[in-house]
């Protein structure tokens, strides 16, 4: 079906304090493979070996950009004995990356080499290429080709194996899959500052002015949310293979407070903030059943490592040094990517982490 006019459907309303998403956090049950996959693979940097703060005992893993920016995070929970997923209504269907308009022929060739099974490229909305394809576990991923890839070629990570000029620039957007979709809308619209742009069949496109994330942050692009109305699927059960939530950016704390007020006046429940270090989250569920949380920008990824050490071993927060012993112990170990950068690094910093 041909796509909707692009509109303004909501006017111009005065931005939440919501630029766009910050993090996307999934579930695989081989920490192993997962980072073969996702670094050597996809090319994305690992930019943080840490623990599940509320489950210490299993890994947490984060991918991204050079230093891992908000809007380019990709993070895992290792928790290989849970059930493995099954797709349906209420979850993040798909995550989709962004690569230059003119890299669809370079990946196409790379996952034909790499026997990573993918669909298409074929056409989204009017300007938007897309490649579907799953990680080892099952997760829906996407590659989609689109120009705004030009405004996002400062942090690509050039140490990894995809040239630059083909590399991910980080997320692109998200899809979640709902039974309905309008008290979802109003969620993104009314609370998280979302416009609704673009229609095409059952797939509803919603998008952060970009004029608004320019003006109060410098980082930009992963602003675009579609929202696949699929009423007659089953309802997910979140599992490995699975999104377990997607988390939206604001630049501060102050920020934070009053978009969770906002939350709460709207009926929805939502957590206290929580530290987690690395930024600042508050989680609430969306009518719709799906997790989402507010995540702040700062303090980012080298509040406790330099970049050139970014990924490179083992880091926890200060309230989790004093179990270091026991943690390193009760963790399956794991083979690291390294770098022409950071090879030096890591073979100082072991930590009974192999590199």
């Amino acid at each position: 079906m041909k796509a909707a006019a692009r509109k303004m459907s909501n006017g111009s309303p005065a931005n939440k304090g919501v630029f766009g998403i910050h993090h996307v956090t999934a579930i695989t049950g081989d920490p192993q493979r997962n980072i073969e996959f996702y670094a050597n693979n996809l090319g994305l940097r690992f930019v943080k070996l840490t623990v599940n703060q509320d489950d210490p005992t299993s890994y947490h893993l984060y991918y991204g950009d050079e230093v891992g920016h908000p809007g380019t995070i990709l993070t895992f929970f290792n928790w290989p004995n849970i059930s493995k997923g099954q797709r349906g209504r209420s979850e993040v269907a798909a995550v989709s990356f962004l690569i230059p308009e003119n890299s669809i022929r370079y990946w196409i060739d790379r996952f034909k080499e790499k026997r990573i099974e993918f669909r298409g490229p074929y056409k989204r909305f009017e300007n938007e290429q897309v490649i579907t394809f799953n990680d080892p576990e099952g997760l829906e991923l996407e590659l989609a080709a689109h120009k705004s890839s030009k405004n996002r070629d400062a942090s690509v990570w050039k140490e990894g194996p995809i040239p630059i000029e083909h590399a991910i620039r980080g997320f692109y957007s998200v899809t979640l899959s709902e039974g309905g979709y309008e008290r979802t809308a109003s969620v993104l619209i009314d609370e998280l500052g979302f416009v609704s742009t673009q229609q095409d069949g059952s797939r509803f496109r919603y998008e952060i002015p970009r004029e608004y994330a320019r003006e109060e942050e410098n980082i930009g692009g992963a602003s675009i949310v579609d929202v696949l109305c699929l009423p007659y699927t089953q309802q997910a059960i979140i599992g490995i293979g699975s999104v377990h939530h997607v988390a939206y950016r604001t630049p501060s704390d102050k920020q934070q407070q009053v978009l969770r007020q906002s939350i709460v006046r709207a009926g929805l429940n939502a957590t206290p903030v929580i530290d987690r270090f690395y930024f600042h989250s508050v989680y609430f569920q969306e009518p719709g059943g799906i997790l989402f949380e507010i995540a702040t920008n700062p303090p980012g990824f080298t509040i406790d490592e330099k970049a050139e050490e970014l990924g490179t071993h083992l880091v926890l927060p200060p309230w989790l040094e004093p179990d270091r012993k026991y943690l390193e112990k009760v963790l399956p170990k794991v083979n690291l990517p390294s770098s022409s950068k950071t090879a030096k690094v890591a073979t100082r910093k072991e930590n009974g982490i192999n590199q």
